[in-house]
């Protein structure tokens, strides 16, 4: 009788995990770390009226734009930037000019 209620408690918990547990799209299985476990895609600044950034990849992950959903855009010091999600701008923040560098360089090809 003891093993009889342990299968049936196991049984009900690995339900409820299933239950309880959200479904992973394509898109989360393909996030790269820079992303950590982020589910929701990032809109856009709405007023992004700089020099337009013409990078096809994010200059902090090099992941290519686009391929995690619409692009997170800002404008940083007259200058738009694309970023491949919300996350990475905490590292953009950190260092700016480094990444502005890179889409200057693209800018001016």
């Amino acid at each position: 009788m003891k093993k009889k209620n342990q299968i049936i408690l196991l049984a009900a918990g690995v339900l409820c995990v299933a239950v309880l547990t959200p479904k992973l799209s394509a898109a989360d299985i393909a996030m790269p770390s820079c992303c950590g476990g982020m589910t929701t895609p990032m809109a856009s600044d709405a007023g992004t009226n700089g020099v337009p950034d013409l990078l096809a990849t994010c200059p902090v992950s090099g992941e290519k734009l686009g391929e995690m959903g619409k692009p997170y855009t800002f404008t940083y010091k007259d200058q738009e930037v694309k970023l491949c999600c919300k996350g990475c701008k905490k590292d953009f923040d950190k260092n700016p000019e480094k990444y502005l560098k890179l889409i200057r360089a693209a800018d001016k090809k």
